[in-house]
């Protein structure tokens, strides 16, 4: 059993930014998540992505973020467990929290918090004739390693901001791509499809459009074609030694869903005084909260675990005060930055 101040669901950009600011308040944390990496989707769906709106950060990737955040908590008492889902959450007779993950670790703790992003989320999967076989060999859903495709014939599949950035990113390493969309209208910003348009009447790339995967060819995991079916007319068999799949994500609350909480949709409702869920004790913040006037930005949910490290110290401190130092001239924040003896 693991004794803690608070269980915080989600290593996410606002998780991670939640140990921060309970850590300033003297509190321990312990973190869940069910990826196997900190980061949320920043580390799962666009590492290299440009951020531009991180106060005081004029650019940086999502990959830098989640290593400046990780950097940031470094001075706090908190704990990581990645690739578990938190699979019990039960209320103790003293207001305290019984949590437990899949794997089975067991915590204590006087407070938790949902930094759960979407939930539980998984890639939509291909439908298409074989592509079991290649799953995680020459198929993908992201991409970890984008050297691999150098000099590669790619094929990419899907509409979105994902599909349309990595086909503007692998342009400059790859040995050709052809751009697979089910519609000719994209949910990818504006600017990405006309730099895509612009590379396809340069002839750098190939697109087919209303058209979608019908099947994958192949030996030993390796693709060698996939087969794609226009809307009208006779499939075209295009040969491929990658195809790479975004379609999304499927975003599930999981065992959230079975909490008691005041569900809106797949995010929770949450005071925007506290962020605190309908049940005492629960928190919400990030992209999983809602609220009147909701922005799902990751500024927004750092000005939310910040309120909601006031409650929680609130909470488990009824009886005191709890002030509001500031760290450029607190010693007691220096203190717990680790800044003084």
């Amino acid at each position: 059993m693991i004794d803690t101040d608070a269980v915080i669901i989600g290593a996410g950009p606002c998780g991670l930014f939640q140990v921060f600011e309970l850590g300033l308040l003297g509190l321990s944390a312990q973190l869940v998540d069910s990826i196997r990496q900190p980061g949320g989707q920043c580390t799962e769906l666009y590492p290299d992505k440009p951020i531009y709106d991180i106060p005081g950060i004029p650019v940086c990737s999502a990959e830098e973020l989640i290593e400046a955040l990780l950097k940031q908590i470094e001075p706090f008492n908190y704990g990581m467990h990645l690739g578990e889902e938190v699979s019990v959450v039960r209320q103790n007779d003293d207001d305290s929290f019984y949590i437990e993950t899949s794997a089975g670790v067991e915590f204590h703790a006087k407070a938790v918090v949902i930094a759960g992003g979407v939930g539980s989320f998984q890639p939509r999967l291909i439908r298409a004739t074989g592509a079991e076989d290649f799953a995680n060999k020459t198929l993908h859903y992201r991409v970890q390693d984008p050297k691999q495709f150098t000099g590669k014939k790619l094929v990419i599949l899907g509409g979105g901001d994902s599909a349309l950035d990595w086909v503007l990113k692998l342009v400059k390493i790859a040995g050709h791509i052809t751009l697979v969309h089910r519609r000719d209208e994209y949910r990818a910003v504006p600017a990405s499809v006309d730099k895509m348009r612009k590379l396809v009447a340069d002839g750098k790339i190939d697109v087919i459009e209303n058209a979608k995967a019908k099947a994958i060819e192949g030996v030993d995991g390796m693709v060698s074609s996939i087969t794609i079916q226009p809307r009208e007319g006779e499939p075209v068999d295009v040969p491929a030694d990658h195809v790479l799949v975004f379609f999304g994500l499927a975003p599930k609350l999981g065992p959230v869903a079975e909490w008691g909480l005041d569900i809106n949709r797949k995010t929770i409702n949450v005071d925007t005084e506290k962020f605190e869920t309908s049940e005492p004790g629960i928190y919400a913040i990030g992209d999983i909260s809602h609220y009147p006037g909701k922005k799902k930005l990751i500024l927004c949910g750092f000005h939310e675990a910040a309120l909601a490290a006031f409650a929680i110290k609130k909470r488990i401190e009824p009886d005191k005060k709890v002030h509001l130092q500031y760290t450029t001239t607190s010693p007691i924040m220096h203190k717990r930055l680790g800044l003084t003896e």
